[in-house]
C-alpha cells in the first residue's frame, strides 16, 4: 500500500477592496494554469454570487466546476469556523487532491483572521498559506477613495502607533495591504506614467515591509509569479499587523448590500449612465450583476466601481434559465434603498 501523501497543499489568498479586479485576476490564473489542478473557494459580500458565477463560466480543465466552492453566509473573516473549515474538509475529502487552492475573499474581508485559521490543527497539517496577494485598483487609490492622505496617515502612525482611524473604508484597505506578500496594482492601463509612480508610492508608504508591487491590467499576471511564493504566512502571523488586532471579534456593520431585480434592458448604455449617476448621488461603492438585453441571446455582465462601469456579454442564456437581471448594490450602511431602487427602475 502506498504511503499517504503528507505534502501540504499550497493555498493563495487573494484579497482586495471591492471592484479591485480579484475575480478577473483569478480567471486569468485558471486560463494559464499550466497543468496545475486548481480549486477555488469564493466568498462574496451579499446574497447573489456574481463572482462565483463568472468563474464557473470559465469552462477550463484546470478547475472543474466541482472544485469551485462558494461561501455566501457572510465575509469569510467572520465565518471561519462555520464556513471555511467545513469547506476545506469537504474539498479535501474528494478523490483527487488539488495541486493548489485559491481563496478569493470578499472585498470587505480582512485577510488576517483567515490566515490565522491555517494554524488550526485540522488545517495546518494539510495546508499552508503560499501567499497573500492584495489586488488594488490604481485609479481608486489616486482618487482618494481608500485613504484621505496616505502619507499623512503613515506619518501619524509612526508618531503614534496606537492611532486608530474613523474611516472604515481606509481600515479595510490598509488591513489588506498590511497582510500582503505581494500587491497587484491593477487597472494600470487607466493611469499615466506619473500616476503609476504616485500610486506605487502611496501603496509603498502603507506597506510595513518589503513587498513586491506588480503593475498589471485586466488581472493579467503570470501564474508563475503569483503561485509559489512559499511565504508560509501562518508562521509569521504576528508580523502582519491589523487595525483590528485588539478587537474581540470583527464585524461589517459599517457596510450593507441589497439586490434589485431588473427587467430586460432596451439600451444598456443608457442603463449604465443611470447607474453611474446613482453611484455618485448615493455614494455607492460597488454595483454588479447579470442582465438580459432585449432581442439578445447573450447574458450581459455589468460591473461598476464608484462611477466607473464596464460591460460585456459573458455567455448565452441557458434554455431553462429565467432571463431576469439582478443588480447587487454595496455601500456604507445607511444607503437609501428605496430611492436607489426607484432610480434604477
Amino acid at each position: 500500500m502506498a504511503a499517504p501523501d503528507t505534502h501540504k497543499i499550497p493555498t493563495t489568498i487573494v484579497t482586495g477592496f471591492l471592484g479591485a479586479g480579484k475575480t478577473t485576476l483569478i480567471r486569468h490564473l485558471l486560463e494559464q494554469a499550466h497543468g496545475r489542478r486548481l480549486a477555488l473557494i469564493i466568498n462574496e459580500f451579499g446574497d447573489v454570487g456574481v463572482d462565483g458565477e463568472i468563474l464557473r463560466g470559465c469552462g477550463v480543465e484546470s478547475c472543474p466546476e466541482e472544485n469551485i466552492i462558494e461561501l455566501a453566509n457572510g465575509c469569510i473573516c467572520c465565518t471561519v469556523a462555520d464556513d471555511f473549515v467545513p469547506a476545506i474538509e469537504a474539498l479535501l475529502s474528494r478523490g483527487e487532491r488539488p495541486d493548489h487552492i485559491i481563496i478569493e475573499t470578499s472585498g470587505l474581508a480582512l485577510p488576517k483572521p483567515l490566515v490565522k485559521a491555517f494554524d488550526w490543527p485540522t488545517i495546518r497539517s494539510r495546508l499552508t498559506v503560499d501567499g497573500v496577494v492584495a489586488v488594488v485598483d490604481g485609479a481608486a487609490v489616486l482618487s482618494g477613495t481608500f485613504a484621505d492622505d496616505p502619507e499623512l496617515v503613515a506619518q501619524q502612525r509612526a508618531a503614534d502607533p496606537s492611532l486608530d482611524h474613523d474611516n472604515p473604508l481606509e481600515e479595510v484597505f490598509e488591513d489588506q495591504l498590511l497582510c500582503a506578500d505581494m500587491v497587484v496594482l491593477n487597472k494600470s492601463d487607466l493611469l499615466s506614467a506619473d500616476e503609476k509612480a504616485r500610486a506605487r508610492a502611496q501603496i509603498g508608504a502603507l506597506l510595513p515591509r518589503a513587498v513586491k508591487i506588480v503593475l498589471t491590467s485586466e488581472g493579467r499576471v503570470d501564474p508563475e509569479l503569483l503561485l509559489g511564493l512559499e511565504a508560509a504566512a501562518e508562521d509569521d502571523i504576528e508580523a502582519r499587523k491589523s487595525h483590528h488586532d485588539d478587537e474581540p471579534e470583527h464585524d461589517h456593520d459599517e457596510f450593507e448590500s441589497f439586490v434589485i431585480h431588473v427587467g430586460p434592458l432596451a439600451d444598456p448604455e443608457q442603463f449604465i449612465a443611470k447607474l453611474s449617476a446613482i453611484a455618485e448621488q448615493h455614494d455607492v461603492l460597488r454595483m454588479k450583476g447579470f442582465f438580459a438585453v432585449a432581442d439578445k441571446p447573450m447574458r450581459l455582465l455589468i460591473q461598476g466601481v464608484g462611477r466607473r462601469f464596464r460591460q460585456h456579454f459573458d455567455r448565452p442564456w441557458r434554455r431553462d434559465e429565467p432571463r431576469h437581471g439582478q443588480l447587487v448594490v454595496i455601500g456604507e450602511t445607511g444607503l437609501d434603498r428605496a430611492a436607489i431602487a426607484a432610480a434604477v427602475a
